[in-house]
């Protein structure tokens, strides 16, 4: 069993970047001295909630204006959409908030920075794809369609562990597919894709026992209901529908009829990626 880091989730892909709103926040607290702890208590949110964002494995939340104020710097610096990094103090060391800092920036406001140089730094802003997380610069383009490249197959039968790390089972030997063939059900890098057999009837009929899917580690953020996702839920991997509900929590569901849904909140959902094919062998 390995133990990879949930920003690569592939042994050969350790050393990727986290995602920027990960590594800005990272770099504020270690800048204030403030602890994860400290900070969930801040923004009135579990520790599990900060460590998903601290991780990379939660791109965009809800509580990223709240985690912005308590660390004391601009929301669009913190999610990445701007290289202009400022400390929200006025000159007489008193709180500021983003609408005081866009009148001050306008010109607009008798306020003054606690560190007027910051606002000397360009303003360069970083184009956004569909919401708060910088969109990340195309990868040089990939060999031809018909190059042979490995895939790494995980087994279901063995649990997946949560946290900053998900212990994913992979077994020993990869399986190989064309570029080609991978493209026509995702465009993410090998390195992000991996194979796993389903287990039992749950997802029935739409995934049958012994059926091989096609996850694509890329998409890990659950954004739209009803999508069929791989996951790790209460130690154990999952491949299941999952709903976002409006209180923060994520309804898992299963195509089977026979099978009740459940209710996962903070901490306890782990998303590895999105199921982005099924693969069957046909009867008779």
């Amino acid at each position: 069993m390995l133990m990879l880091e949930l920003d690569a989730l592939d042994p050969d892909a350790v050393a990727e970047k986290l995602p920027i709103t990960a590594t800005r926040l990272r770099d504020r607290l270690l800048e204030t001295g403030m602890t994860q702890e400290e900070l969930a208590i801040a923004v009135d949110a579990t520790q599990g909630a900060i460590s998903q964002i601290y991780t990379g494995m939660t791109r965009r939340s809800r509580l990223l204006p709240a985690i912005a104020t308590a660390l004391a710097v601009n929301l669009d610096w913190l999610v990445g959409t701007s290289d202009q990094k400022i400390d929200m103090f006025d000159a007489d060391g008193k709180d500021i908030s983003e609408d005081d800092l866009a009148l001050i920036r306008a010109g607009r406001s008798q306020k003054r920075l606690s560190n007027p140089a910051q606002l000397e730094t360009p303003q360069t802003i970083i184009t956004v794809a569909n919401s708060n997380e910088a969109s990340v610069p195309p990868a040089a383009e990939e060999d031809e369609d018909d190059e042979i490249v490995e895939v790494k197959e995980i087994d279901l039968r063995f649990g997946m562990g949560g946290g900053g790390y998900l212990e994913v089972p992979v077994k020993k030997k990869p399986r190989k597919f064309t570029r080609g063939w991978l493209r026509l059900f995702t465009n993410a890098p090998h390195t992000r894709i991996f194979i796993a057999q389903g287990i039992g009837d749950s997802m029935a009929p739409t995934i049958m026992n012994a059926d091989m899917v096609i996850i694509d580690t890329s998409e890990n953020e659950v954004q739209f209901g009803d999508q069929i996702w791989a996951a790790a839920y209460g130690q154990t991997g999952v491949i299941k529908r999952l709903r976002p509900l409006p209180d923060g929590g994520v309804k898992i569901l299963s195509d089977n009829p026979l099978v009740e849904a459940e209710t996962a909140y903070d901490g306890e959902l782990h998303v590895l990626g999105k199921v982005v094919a099924v693969i069957r062998r046909m009867a008779g």
